[in-house]
């Protein structure tokens, strides 16, 4: 059965170092002995999940896992071969990175089958490599590779976030605003997002080189160790930038909380201050007889002077006590 537009790319490898780019055509008269091959499938073309059932040879419990809407980072051994499911930063135009994209992947002695929603970079890196005549030597080293790019794509992403910790950090104690509040809570839902498939992927990778299955070599366990490694340390710095954000924020609120008592302290002693001297207007302005000084022409003279020197015994007060 053709896969028709559910085919993304598929290469065959011979075994001497060279990969060749396989049409429909082509991928229906691969046998086996021409050597071992690598199919890339769109999981929401109906095709795929024809092909899968009708053509792939895969066992249902397979299928299934491969077809599943929602998944997570995990690595069953089913037979022969080796079911693993990775997720990958989403560096496509307009996307979140912490929407994660996932690749389901099918591993066995002559086929690398794998499915995907969305562009994964990491996959097309891979292909570009295998145009340039970098060709892995065995179905395992190609997911080797395609964990590889997967982890090197989200270097930058952690960078750039410890990056905008950073300038927040310095922003909050050089200008606190109620505008960082927004920034650094995107930062911390940000690196809790990553960190939700970063960890498991980081078990899926460690069971992959701790495992002792026939379809990795002593080297691609070395190669996986070192990716587990470098995925622990990503790991490590998204723990950081979570926790520097909460304390940066934690800062910023005390700072937000400080500005608003030292406002309302001042407001207080302005109050304090109009008080007296508004309840002195208060009683004169009030409308019934027996005001007094409404024959006096030096009455509001006096009037302003009694207020004047009652604000500045108030003040008088206010420093005496250490109010102010």
């Amino acid at each position: 059965m053709a896969i028709n537009d559910a085919l993304i790319c598929a290469y065959a490898f011979d075994g001497s170092g060279r990969a060749v780019a396989l049409d429909n055509r082509a991928l229906e008269s691969w046998t086996t002995d021409a050597g071992w091959l690598w199919i890339h499938l769109d999981r929401t073309k109906p095709e795929t999940e024809l092909w899968l059932r009708d053509t792939a040879g895969l066992e249902p419990l397979a299928i299934e896992a491969l077809l599943e809407e929602e998944t997570r980072p995990r690595c069953v051994s089913i037979g022969d071969g080796l079911l693993v499911i990775l997720r990958g930063v989403n560096l496509n135009v307009g996307a979140d990175p912490e929407d994660m994209v996932s690749i389901r992947v099918w591993v066995d002695a002559s086929r690398v089958i794998t499915l995907r929603n969305r562009r994964l970079m990491a996959v097309q890196d891979l292909r570009d490599n295998l145009e340039k005549g970098d060709v892995p030597a065995s179905p395992g080293a190609l997911l080797i590779d395609i964990a590889a790019y997967m982890i090197d794509r989200m270097g930058p992403v952690l960078m750039d976030l410890n990056e905008t910790v950073d300038e927040l950090e310095d922003q909050v104690l050089e200008a606190p605003g109620h505008e960082l509040r927004t920034k650094l809570s995107k930062n911390r839902r940000q690196a809790i997002s990553l960190r939700r498939f970063l960890a498991p992927l980081r078990e899926v990778l460690t069971r992959l080189h701790t495992d002792r299955t026939p379809l990795f070599d002593d080297m691609n366990r070395n190669h996986l160790r070192e990716i587990a490694d470098r995925l622990t340390r990503y790991i490590e710095e998204l723990d950081s930038a979570r926790d520097r954000a909460a304390i940066t924020q934690e800062e910023l609120a005390g700072r937000l909380a400080d500005e608003m008592n030292k406002n309302m302290y001042v407001l207080s002693i302005v109050a304090g201050i109009f008080l007296p001297l508004g309840l002195l207007t208060g009683l004169l302005g009030i409308n019934v007889g027996g005001i007094p000084g409404t024959q006096n022409n030096w009455a509001f003279t006096i009037v302003c002077v009694i207020l004047v020197g009652l604000a500045v015994a108030v003040l008088w007060l206010f420093r005496r006590f250490r109010i102010l």
